[in-house]
């Protein structure tokens, strides 16, 4: 018998491992294939469904990376758990900006990216029969890692009546038995809401009484508006006893590229993250680490510029909004606004809807979860002027009237 196909290629059977087939859909790629088809057949789109930040990086990181990859020394393989000026500059970032002191050699871990440190806490805690909670709506990635460990998720609903804050209280007693694992996100995608420091304290407090770690990702740490600056998880007493905060440089200095993140707090999920990554990585190339410590040692006007430039698009999109009556809630951090869709649609049929007929793409909520049916989630990441023209080509479509 011949192990040949009709194509003529050898048909040797490939078997992976089942874990292959638990992993979520990527249900954001039919998102951006959609959007690609439009555009090339000719359409103008504007894509506010994207979160990837649409500046440059400022110079003088760029500068710092430059002059950097001339360094021999960054032509070898890094330490292990990556340079100690790097640990020390996330430090001391973390002291000016939320008061929180850190050992840089044992409470802080430097990741390839959020995303990495968000996947591996999951395969670092859980394990088959253990619950993870996970707000819904939330960020999808969390539910890749839950699966690779293969454990459970137990839906936290973040409800606009309850401020986007998980209800503690409404967790039942069995999840709360193998609950292990928590996943919490403020400034939060996709609603674009914050929490209060007494949230904080309250989470402190139920995860020492259920012994459930907490991993609180603050990727949009440093874009609040109205002058209110979004607080950390580890600004609370307890914090660190109980779980581990990662931040990425991505959003707060235009380096999504470049794959530069941390975790930091607890000592021992810290030691844990970097002998995993021991078994995978040989850390970040050094001239990387130079810049990142020169983004987060120098001067921060590009931070407080850069929140300035999306609290002023927030402003101009939300103004055109009420001209066709499209009702929200303005957002007070991240990057992303959390709009209802109009009564009788999905959030599918709406996103669908315009993106064919209006040339504007939008992620619909239910790709965050059950919970984010509804709405849709937009990106304030182009110019004032292309957010104004989306929302007067939507008030064409007389959807609000």
């Amino acid at each position: 018998m011949s192990n040949v196909n009709e194509a003529g290629v050898s048909a040797f059977p490939i078997r992976p491992a089942a874990i292959m087939n638990e992993l979520p859909e990527q249900f954001f790629a039919k998102l951006v294939q959609d959007v690609n088809r439009h555009v090339a057949a000719g359409h103008d789109v504007i894509n506010l469904g994207q979160g990837n930040p649409d500046q440059p990086t400022p110079p003088h990181i760029v500068e710092e990376l430059r002059e950097a990859a001339g360094n021999p020394q960054y032509h070898k393989y890094s330490p292990f758990s990556g340079y100690a000026f790097l640990k020390e500059a996330i430090v001391q970032r973390y002291r000016e900006d939320y008061d929180v002191e850190l050992d840089p050699e044992t409470e802080v871990a430097i990741l390839f990216g959020g995303k990495t440190g968000l996947i591996e806490i999951s395969q670092i805690m859980l394990q088959q029969g253990d619950v993870c909670l996970v707000p819904d709506p939330g960020y999808p990635d969390y539910w890749s890692g839950v699966a690779l460990a293969g454990a459970e998720m137990s839906f936290m609903p973040l409800t606009e009546q309850n401020a986007y804050l998980p209800d503690y209280s409404a967790i039942a007693p069995e999840v709360l038995e193998r609950a292990k694992l928590m996943f919490l996100n403020y400034p939060n995608n996709p609603t674009s809401a914050t929490a209060p420091l007494s949230f904080y304290e309250d989470t402190v407090a139920f995860a020492k009484e259920h012994e459930i770690v907490v991993a609180s990702d603050f990727a949009y740490g440093a874009i609040g508006f109205d002058g209110q600056k979004p607080v950390s998880f580890l600004q609370t007493p307890g914090a660190k006893e109980v779980g581990v905060e990662f931040y990425t440089l991505s959003k707060t200095y235009n380096m999504a590229g470049w794959r530069v993140a941390f975790a930091l707090g607890n000592r021992e999920i810290i030691r844990l993250i970097n002998l995993m990554q021991d078994h995978v990585y040989v850390s970040l190339f050094g001239g990387i680490q130079a810049a990142a410590a020169r983004a987060l040692t120098d001067d921060q006007q590009c931070v407080k510029d850069l929140v300035a430039r999306y609290e002023s698009r927030r402003n101009a999109f939300f103004e055109e909004l009420q001209k066709i009556g499209w009702s929200a809630q303005a957002p007070k951090g991240s990057f992303f606004c959390w709009l209802p869709v109009p009564e009788g649609m999905t959030s599918r049929e709406f996103a669908t809807i315009l993106l064919e007929q209006a040339h504007v793409a939008v992620a619909p909520g239910i790709g965050f979860g059950e919970g984010g049916e509804g709405y849709v989630r937009i990106g304030l990441l182009t110019s004032e002027e292309r957010l104004r023209e989306a929302v007067q080509r939507i008030g064409k479509l007389n959807l609000f009237a």
